[in-house]
């Protein structure tokens, strides 16, 4: 969404169409930009049972004639794609019609889907240049990572955040979420040390949509005091950038968003991986914390290292503000716009125009 802003937003008039899974969540989001959305099937092959995999070579098939029927429609000029495994099938179509494409990497070590699919494109965009190692020489150009237009809105808009919600200034807020569907671990571990954490800091929490009720009535047996404190939300999306923006420490998993939304705020980061996407978010987290922008917990052990290390943080000024530094150094404001370039580079050279 971010790219698409950025080439909206270029002198010369773009089409743009969105491929998408047809149970995807990518379809309401995409709604919301108003861009037209063609569902074309697929399936994961990699780490299921063989039966599963072959229901999903049957629906990568048909999801290759669903893309060749939308590139013989839409005629693109090129394809940028995001991983996930509805990318192939319009990987293989975009090779078959020798359509010039990049693919964007967004997490450090890319996954099973985008290593397969790199092979069919001509450029791969990199969010640092840790990633560059997995690509043959000369493929991969390091962008950064796009964030979206709203977010970068709301770079240096503190005040307009505490306002937004109900802050206290006086305060140092926590930012605490784990994706749009919540992170169960750390929602459980949040709730049992509230009354205590809430002695130091204010809280923003973003609890996701599947565990909203529960941590909701969990959050009805603390003091009058501490609930004040309290901030719960079960979900943010234009709003998202104005939660960062109030933040002085987030803690949150480690998807490929945080190597581009902490740097652009300077958000010093209490990272959590995943523990079922161990690999690749312990990837991320460590890129953070070998550059001294983040701590790294275990989920196994929030239970008993979260409130430490929240408490350690909130009470070392100079040690945070240090983090943030590093972390803000770290920022690519201009990812999109740089992706975007490549894009339009890669039609210019399909016309024969370096």
């Amino acid at each position: 969404m971010a790219v698409a802003e950025a080439l909206k937003d270029s002198q010369e008039p773009v089409s743009l169409c969105y491929a998408g899974s047809p149970q995807g969540v990518e379809r309401e989001l995409v709604a919301r930009q108003g861009l037209d959305f063609r569902a074309v099937p697929s399936g994961p092959l990699h780490g299921v049972n063989p039966i599963r995999a072959a229901g999903s070579l049957l629906r990568i098939g048909r999801g290759v004639f669903a893309a060749l029927a939308l590139m013989r429609d839409f005629r693109p000029d090129a394809l940028m794609m995001t991983g996930g495994w509805v990318t192939f099938p319009v990987a293989l179509a975009g090779w078959l019609r020798r359509v010039p494409s990049l693919i964007f990497t967004p997490d450090i070590e890319p996954g099973a889907t985008i290593r397969a699919t790199s092979k069919l494109v001509t450029r791969v965009a990199i969010s640092t240049p840790d990633s560059e190692r997995f690509f043959r020489r000369g493929q991969a150009v390091n962008t950064g990572y796009p964030v979206r237009p709203e977010l970068a809105r709301a770079v240096g808009q503190r005040q307009e955040a505490v306002a937004y919600f109900g802050l206290d200034s006086s305060l140092p807020t926590v930012l605490v979420f784990g994706g749009s569907h919540g992170a169960r671990s750390i929602n459980k571990t949040l709730t049992g040390i509230l009354p205590e954490l809430l002695s130091h800091c204010q809280v923003i929490h973003i609890s996701g949509r599947l565990d909203w009720e529960w941590v909701g009535e969990a959050a009805t047996t603390l003091p009058e005091n501490a609930a004040k404190r309290y901030h719960l939300h079960a979900y943010l999306h234009e709003d998202m950038g104005l939660a960062l923006a109030a933040a002085d420490l987030v803690v949150s998993r480690a998807g490929a968003g945080t190597l581009g939304e902490f740097p652009l705020f300077g958000l010093p980061a209490i990272l959590v991986p995943y523990p079922h996407a161990w690999r690749y978010q312990k990837v991320n987290a460590d890129y953070l914390v070998e550059r001294g922008a983040a701590l790294r917990l275990d989920d196994a052990a929030l239970g008993t290292d979260l409130l430490p290390a929240v408490r350690g943080l909130l009470q070392d000024a100079e040690r945070r503000e240090a983090m943030a530094e590093r972390s803000r150094a770290l920022a690519v404001p201009d990812a999109a716009g740089r992706i975007a370039a490549e894009l339009r580079r890669l039609v210019l050279e399909s016309r024969g125009n370096p």
